[in-house]
């Protein structure tokens, strides 16, 4: 029986040690990359930043698109700490040990999948596109001495869009940051996938459930 299991989780232990190997030549062979950079990327994904912008809106109580957007980012936000911390305490894969000089804020930060960092900025370029319709609803009905009105006027008259510029951008923050977290030493290459598909889960299930567009006629109705 033991042979057997042995057979059994063999091929598991080779994708185990290829990620392992893979990881390590990524993160030595990027050494040249400005550990500030990386640093700075880290700091942007983190929770503790993005967690209280959706609260923040919700208190200003802004417009009922950009109300309904706080909202799903909120769910996304909470969502994604319970799934991440539920698969970092069964899973209990242990970092890298060429990590360093990372403070752990919760006791499953000791454990490195699935990355964090990886699943809640994919959560956040995926969700904001999802929603782009509101957030352009948003951003028509700005008035009074925000630039918002005159950029959009540059935009429009060279033929672009929110989306053109701001979403990507996003999306481009989002894989750089996860990328950063293979350089940095916190995670390997199979974390940070991990991570990634684990956000886009994350923002359909926010956006289909709870965002689904009965729910913001709903909501609209309502107020």
């Amino acid at each position: 029986m033991a042979a057997a299991a042995a057979a059994a989780t063999s091929p598991l232990r080779r994708v185990v040690e290829l990620d392992e190997a893979w990881s390590l030549r990524i993160h030595e062979a990027c050494q040249v990359v400005p550990r500030r950079l990386l640093k700075a990327l880290e700091i942007s994904g983190d929770g503790r930043i993005w967690i209280p912008i959706p609260i923040a809106l919700l208190l200003a109580s802004p417009s009922p698109e950009l109300y309904c957007v706080a909202m799903g980012l909120l769910a996304g936000f909470l969502l994604d700490l319970l799934f991440v911390g539920l698969l970092k305490h069964l899973v209990r894969r242990s970092r890298p040990l060429y990590n360093k000089g990372m403070y752990l804020t919760f006791a499953v930060d000791h454990w490195s999948f699935p990355s964090g960092h990886s699943s809640r900025v994919f959560f956040i370029s995926t969700f904001l596109y999802l929603v782009r319709g509101s957030l352009r609803e948003a951003a028509a009905g700005v008035v009074g001495p925000s630039p918002w009105p005159r950029w959009r006027t540059v935009l429009e008259d060279r033929g672009l869009e929110l989306g053109h510029l701001f979403l990507p951008s996003v999306f481009l923050w989002s894989v750089v940051t996860s990328a950063s977290r293979i350089l940095l030493g916190r995670h390997f290459v199979v974390d940070v996938i991990a991570g990634g598909c684990l956000g886009l889960l994350e923002a359909a299930v926010v956006f289909l459930f709870l965002l689904h567009p009965t729910f913001f006629t709903k909501f609209l109705l309502d107020r």
